[in-house]
């Protein structure tokens, strides 16, 4: 029991006390949600208005301009009260002081000089159930119930402006495509523009420029390759700051084979001359299986001059599959080629990812097999978990479209395992996830990028992540990465992958109209089912059976059912699942991060004035913390195998950050990107080492996905 003297303590002192242990060597949980209580006592419950009744506040919102009047519209007065009510009636806390914390500083209504708060987690929960639901009511009540209960939880740019009168876009991240010529260049920088100003991370793909010294127009000698792209983009994204709120932020991706990769690699160097440093952007490498294959007999990779390839066959260099295509492009000698070691090739990235973390890495072939679309991808994002199928687009001179292609947009939000089990009914909570970002897509509408906007009207891609898989198993008293803990994500994820399908199938029939391209799918030609339909997908050891007691799984007939109902009917979303790493959607949820292990015990956060911040592992008290071994204790392997087993169920990708302790070599990083190759992981997102502190360890996520 905390001393009573600790109620005199203000919030801050008390979450502090987190980082220090009790009498008898125990972590202090207690203090943290006093923290919590006091917070509210101390500072929300002072600062925020007062309305008398609802009737009061919504005029006052909708009359000063807070509120789009529209969404409210949609509904009787009647069911508004019900909806508030039933809100108010949960009775809902924050478990965390960082959860109230977070939620108040960056989500929250506030008055127009930012001093005081017009609504509490109720309200900002409603006004996104009743702006997603679009005036059906049942769906809203839905809606309000998921995320009240913690099931669902929009990603940030959904819960921060649905519902809002001046708000931005309620998505976060983009993915444009550049060709090898000025126009695209131009329209793509001017893209990354708009799309920053909006609040967007932007990644884009460099693979189909050029190569350093490549001839312009016959010329040979004139090409400046791909890193002046890349400091033009770096500049554009530093300019578009959103009011100075934060840096916009961008990532670019390049086919390993592209002449320019060692250049590329090489401005993460920490020692790199500043005419070529890339201090803010991202790098992505896409790698084909053919790369890991030339490593494995330690022989030369060729690079292949884009501008050459898409001479002779016609498509640029990001359709053209290379581990096919490979020896035909070595032995044909009207492509420009050079070469490097392959093993010298994976030993620098190793090497740059040991300096910086970067470079993220996309497994192309892999990516490629298990994708049910037609098409090719060829790029992924600034978390590395979108992975969507794109066309290219063409540009007169003044850069108006001579054709407009389609470019990607990330239509997020998470589940919270835990609660969702916990809840039991898992085709209601997935059924109403996908219905708000389905939501989500048809309320968005990307003028200024013609191109992100006909993706996104013609695809209907969302991306369902999940998190507080590590909490649920430590809550469960199951260690992440053991076999039960591997079991249960292969369970889940395929019970999430069955619904999602389900509920995309019901919306076919609703909509009567499918996503463009449908017919041509995996899933149209019901091949995508086989894996489905050939085995059973339930639980085999007694221990994950336990877990999911009460829990209707689907069978084998079920998969049956529903490949006849899909290649029947179609289905209304092109993308259903993506595994983001979420960030500030976690703490207020009370979750781990994504579906990794935890980094820390307890995290320390840096928060703007109030300094450092500290947030307990969901779940964790002091008779249960053998099973919050964090991610650099657990290792790669067990990690990695984690993610296999989710990555098999998920259409996109998923956010995998490669943990290390502080002594290990490039070496330890070039074995677990292979494994992670092997056991058909599709990306690596970050590789961090743990560098040595006396307290927690500090945290940062995805610019893109967090506040």
């Amino acid at each position: 029991m905390l001393d009573s003297s600790l109620n005199e303590l203000d919030y801050h002192a008390l979450n502090a006390m987190l980082n220090l242990y009790d009498a008898d060597g125990n972590i202090r949980f207690d203090a943290d949600r006093m923290a919590a209580r006091q917070y509210f006592l101390q500072h929300v419950n002072q600062n925020t208005v007062f309305f008398h009744s609802l009737d009061e506040k919504l005029g006052y919102l909708v009359a000063e301009g807070y509120y789009e009047e529209a969404v409210l519209d949609q509904y009787t007065k009647n069911f508004m009260r019900e909806i508030w009510d039933a809100a108010y009636a949960r009775k809902f806390r924050f478990p965390t002081f960082l959860g109230a914390f977070k939620y108040y500083t960056s989500y929250t209504l506030k008055t127009r000089d930012g001093q005081r708060y017009l609504e509490r987690y109720e309200d900002r929960v409603v006004m996104t159930a009743l702006a997603l639901a679009r005036g059906d009511e049942a769906l809203a009540m839905s809606f309000m119930e998921e995320m009240l209960a913690g099931r669902f939880q929009p990603a940030t740019p959904t819960f921060l402006n649905a519902g809002k009168q001046s708000r931005g876009e309620l998505i976060s991240c983009f993915l444009l495509r550049l060709e090898d010529n000025m126009e695209s260049i131009g329209r793509g920088i001017n893209s990354a523009l708009q799309l920053s100003k909006r609040g967007g991370g932007v990644a884009l793909l460099l693979t189909n420029i050029r190569e350093h010294g490549a001839p312009i127009k016959g010329i040979e000698n004139q090409s400046s390759g791909v890193i002046p792209v890349m400091k033009l983009l770096e500049d554009s994204f530093s300019y578009a700051n959103q009011l100075g709120a934060r840096q916009g932020a961008g990532a670019v991706y390049l086919n390993a084979h592209h002449p320019d990769i060692m250049r590329f690699l090489d401005t993460k160097r920490e020692n790199a001359d500043e005419k070529i440093r890339i201090k803010t952007l991202s790098l992505g490498v896409v790698i084909p299986d053919i790369t890991f294959e030339l490593a494995k007999k330690n022989a030369d990779m060729y690079l292949f001059s884009p501008h050459d390839v898409e001479k002779i066959y016609g498509v640029p260099f990001s359709e053209i599959p290379v581990t096919e295509k490979y020896a035909e492009m070595v032995d044909d000698k009207r492509i420009r080629k050079s070469k490097v070691n392959a093993r010298e090739f994976f030993q620098t990235i190793a090497e740059i990812q040991f300096e910086s973390g970067y470079p993220y890495v996309m497994f192309e072939d892999t990516v490629n097999r298990m994708n049910p679309i037609d098409g090719r991808i060829n790029m992924s994002n600034l978390c590395s978990e979108i992975l969507q199928v794109n066309e290219a687009s063409e540009f007169n001179h003044d850069l108006s479209y001579s054709h407009l292609g389609t470019d990607i947009s990330c239509n997020l939000g998470s589940l919270n395992i835990a609660r969702t089990m916990d809840g039991k009914d898992l085709g209601r909570t997935v059924g109403a996830a996908i219905r708000a970002l389905t939501a989500v897509s048809e309320l968005s509408a990307i003028d200024s990028v013609p191109s992100v906007r006909r993706g996104n009207d013609e695809s209907h891609a969302i991306g369902l992540g999940q998190m507080n898989l590590h909490g649920f198993l430590a809550r469960e008293h199951i260690h992440y990465g053991s076999p039960e803990g591997v079991e249960f994500t292969s369970v889940y994820f395929a019970a999430v992958a069955y619904h999602a399908i389900r509920t995309s199938c019901d919306l076919a029939q609703e909509r009567k109209a499918t996503f463009k391209g449908f017919e041509a799918s995996g899933y149209a030609s019901g091949t995508f089912f086989d894996k489905y339909t050939d085995r059973d997908w339930l639980p085999e050891s007694e221990r994950v059976q336990a877990l999911f007691d009460g829990i209707s799984l689907p069978t084998r007939d079920d998969w049956l059912a529903l490949k006849a109902d899909v290649m029947k009917h179609g289905m209304f979303n092109r993308n259903l699942q993506a595994v983001p790493p979420t960030g500030s959607i976690s703490y207020i949820n009370n979750s781990t991060s994504s579906i990794h292990p935890i980094v820390s015990k307890i995290e320390i956060r840096k928060e703007g004035k109030i300094g450092r911040v500290y947030y307990p592992a969901a779940f964790m008290n002091n008779e249960n913390l053998e099973y919050y071994r964090d991610a650099y204790e657990i290792g790669a392997e067990a990690l990695i195998d984690t993610y296999a087993a989710a990555t098999e169920h998920v259409d996109q990708g998923l956010s995998l950050t490669l943990f290390f302790p502080a002594d290990a070599t490039t070496r330890d990083i070039n074995r677990a990107q292979i494994y992670a190759w092997k056991k058909g992981i599709k990306t690596i997102y970050y590789v961090r080492l743990r560098q040595e502190a006396l307290e927690g360890t500090e945290v940062q996520g995805c610019v893109s996905c967090t506040l």
